[in-house]
């Protein structure tokens, strides 16, 4: 277990330093909740920010990271960004457009971290080397992807001249992608969690409230702490500040084997998101 406080980082492939801890954006819309959800992350201590094109809110990401870094005396090298090209704009044009809109509206000079959405069936090599350039021109840090299986992920790098080094995918004890996890740990690939708490879905289930009560914890915590004792970097997502800082207070403790092992036999492959397989926006 390499995470040992709130801004611990893990090296891809490349040696670019990823936090195992991030603030996630998803479905929070533009306005004053998202800029204090953002500044109120990073003030406690936060330093990765993932969000997407899609979820309509770079540009008060943005607008959160400038005033953050600003208040809490931060250098912009000192934060992790993510964003993701959505599947109307893969392709090797499109996505070289698609970054520079990203960019413009988080008002940054580069990126950390960007990642193809969603693995478009025709598209996404395309997309790719759009972003394997935009990596060698250092606009990028670090380049990856989300939702990819392994026959994707083969596919891509059959032809890729960079390996990807992150895949963003869902992950939580009902859907724990064993062979996935296992394919990208063999190919250096870091796996990242979205909805890691599955949508709240998990909060109630007996053997996470008994591991929680034992730890004087909440289940939240214990999934999360989870997610990184597997080597998993995660992103959970909360607007209320309380939450927050609850979400990130998870290492002063540490689950034993056991309580892993029966957190992890909670797997039925059930998704609270789309079947990448199936997916067809």
């Amino acid at each position: 277990m390499t995470a040992q406080h709130l801004q611990s980082t893990v090296a891809l492939h490349n040696g670019v330093q990823m936090p195992w801890f991030g603030l996630g954006v998803f479905k929070v819309e533009e306005g004053a909740e998202l800029i204090e959800a953002v500044k109120k992350a990073i003030q406690h201590g936060y330093r990765s920010i993932d969000t997407a094109a899609i979820y309509g809110n770079e540009s008060g990401v943005g607008q959160a990271i400038a005033e953050a870094l600003k208040e809490n005396n931060l250098k912009r090298e000192e934060l992790f960004v993510t964003s993701k090209a959505w599947t109307a704009d893969l392709g090797y044009e499109e996505t070289l457009a698609a970054f520079d809109t990203t960019l413009n509206k988080l008002g940054l000079e580069y990126l950390d971290l960007y990642l193809i959405h969603w693995p478009k069936a025709g598209k996404y090599k395309g997309a790719w080397k759009a972003m394997e350039e935009l990596y060698a021109a250092g606009r990028i840090k670090a380049i990856g992807v989300s939702n990819f299986q392994i026959h994707h992920l083969e596919d891509l790098m059959q032809d890729a001249k960079v390996k990807p080094m992150v895949n963003q995918v869902e992950y939580h004890p009902r859907l724990t992608q064993v062979e996935l996890k296992a394919f990208c740990e063999k190919h250096g690939i870091q796996l990242e969690a979205w909805s890691p708490l599955m949508q709240g879905q998990l909060l109630d289930n007996p053997v996470l409230t008994e591991i929680a009560s034992a730890k004087g914890k909440s289940v939240a915590q214990v999934i999360l702490r989870w997610d990184l004792q597997n080597g998993v970097i995660t992103i959970p997502k909360s607007t209320k500040e309380n939450r927050i800082i609850e979400n990130s207070s998870i290492f002063d403790f540490e689950l034993s084997n056991d309580e892993m092992d029966r957190i992890s036999a909670l797997n039925e492959d059930v998704r609270v998101g789309p079947d990448p397989d199936n997916f067809d926006f």
